[in-house]
């Protein structure tokens, strides 16, 4: 079989060529392949399930359709998940995405957290869960740079040009949602949830 020319050596090249052909197997084999992935991206951007799995749909769709402009720059993956992370602040917009001025103050610090190192062994997936929760509950702006920048990977610079911010307003949204994450999780340690 004869494949693409491209940058970057994808494991799946194969399923990649078949999709440029047509190939319906191919293209649900590749869903099924991606397929949790982008939805869990594009869930903790919109912080909706049924939003983040029609997205995902979507997202699906329009690679399916332009697979033929994907280049082999960068992974397929790292192509499909800037689709649905497109779309999910698409999404995010039509809702207003909320982002707060980088001129309310300074950033405090955010504080060692000694007491969840201790518990951390038994405690993991409980500390995850309550983690996720209180995610789920920051602003949009701030959830979604603190899931690109922390979850996603993605640093400043990229933020700013998927977001259409300053790189210095990506950071101060960061930090700021980093410090009100600290702040809920404190609370919600003190208050007893688990």
């Amino acid at each position: 079989m004869k494949k693409s020319k491209s940058v970057w050596q994808n494991i799946h090249q194969d399923l990649i060529d078949n999709c440029r052909k047509g190939d319906s197997k191919a293209q649900f084999e590749l869903y099924r392949l991606y397929y949790r992935n982008m939805y869990n991206v594009s869930l903790r951007i919109v912080n909706d399930t049924q939003e983040a799995e029609d997205i995902m749909q979507e997202a699906f769709f329009s690679a399916f359709e332009n697979i033929g402009s994907y280049s082999g720059q960068v992974s397929f993956g790292a192509w499909l998940r800037r689709i649905v992370i497109n779309r999910s602040l698409d999404a995010l917009k039509k809702r207003r995405l909320d982002l707060q001025s980088i001129d309310e103050g300074p950033d405090p610090e955010i504080p060692e957290d000694a007491e969840a190192d201790k518990e951390r062994a038994e405690t993991v997936s409980a500390e995850t869960e309550r983690i996720h929760r209180c995610i789920n509950l920051l602003p949009d702006g701030y959830r979604v740079i603190l899931s690109l920048y922390l979850l996603e990977g993605y640093d400043h610079e990229e933020i700013a040009g998927i977001m259409g911010i300053t790189a210095s307003t990506s950071r101060s949204q960061y930090t700021r949602a980093k410090n009100r994450l600290a702040e809920m999780l404190k609370k919600s340690r003190s208050d007893g949830q688990s």
